[in-house]
């Protein structure tokens, strides 16, 4: 299982939280006061947090399966909300999370790429939705980039080629938009790449730290050796694929967004 470090994610916390605004500013009304939210994947609870100032009575769950992210939601976020709504994390994982009641709105933020066959889940989310209910995500589709390529090319130098994820992790804008229509909802799915402009030494190295590269720092943890060496390969080859500018290192960073609303 992947360890995750919430400190290290959240070095690029104002970078990986526009996502989610740019998702949650399409999201509709929801249907029902207080309303019920799940964030599936939660994270260290940051961007969960957001969900209160835009519906602040409404009854918030987190999931995610990483003890350390919990831990730090669970400080940072959990309780009562200033609106009179709740904010609380639990462990789930989401390749089996199963909606007990109905909700008003499900969301995910760059989480579903971990989730092999993640498309067969909808039907069961989307069912669980209330009348006008709101099934919304966005995941990162980069995979294709070099940061993920030098990635994947390393890791299997290293023996470790079964433990990142390929392109097709996530499907096309048009895929989702199909799938999501098919289950008799209105979609808006669209996708931006965004021109993340980044400080620092070595700051996509850096930011593959809190993330995509997880796996790999996980499976290399108990060889400090190996994984020394990989980091010295893999820091190289970032500092060629993205030069840095005299303002910084821009990363394109392409993500699509999809916002599924149940019949009313």
């Amino acid at each position: 299982m992947t360890t995750w470090d919430p400190a290290q994610y959240l070095r690029h916390a104002d970078h990986r939280a526009r996502p989610f605004l740019d998702l949650l500013a399409r999201v509709p009304d929801l249907p029902r006061d207080p309303a019920r939210i799940a964030d599936l994947g939660c994270g260290p609870g940051n961007v969960t947090a957001l969900l209160a100032d835009r519906w602040p009575t409404a009854r918030i769950t987190g999931y995610d399966n990483s003890p350390e992210m919990l831990d730090k939601a669970h400080l940072d976020h959990a309780g009562p909300t200033p609106g009179g709504g709740s904010l609380d994390f639990a462990h789930a994982d989401v390749r089996t999370w199963a909606p007990t009641g109905s909700y008003d709105l499900i969301i995910s933020n760059a989480t579903l790429q971990w989730v092999l066959g993640h498309l067969e889940r909808f039907a069961d989310w989307s069912g669980a939705l209330a009348p006008g209910g709101t099934l919304a995500f966005q995941v990162p589709g980069n995979f294709g980039a070099p940061s993920h390529r030098l990635m994947r090319e390393l890791a299997a130098s290293h023996g470790l080629v079964d433990a990142l994820r390929h392109e097709d992790a996530v499907h096309t804008p048009k895929a989702y938009l199909a799938h999501l229509t098919a289950l008799g909802c209105t979609a808006d799915v669209w996708e931006t790449t965004y021109l993340h402009l980044l400080t620092g030494e070595d700051p996509v190295l850096d930011w593959v730290k809190g993330t995509g590269l997880r796996p790999v720092l996980t499976a290399l943890a108990d060889d400090p050796a190996a994984r020394e060496t990989f980091l010295t390969a893999y820091r190289a080859a970032l500092r060629e694929a993205y030069p840095a500018g005299p303002h910084g290192t821009p990363f394109p960073f392409r993500r699509v967004f999809a916002v599924a609303r149940k019949e009313a």
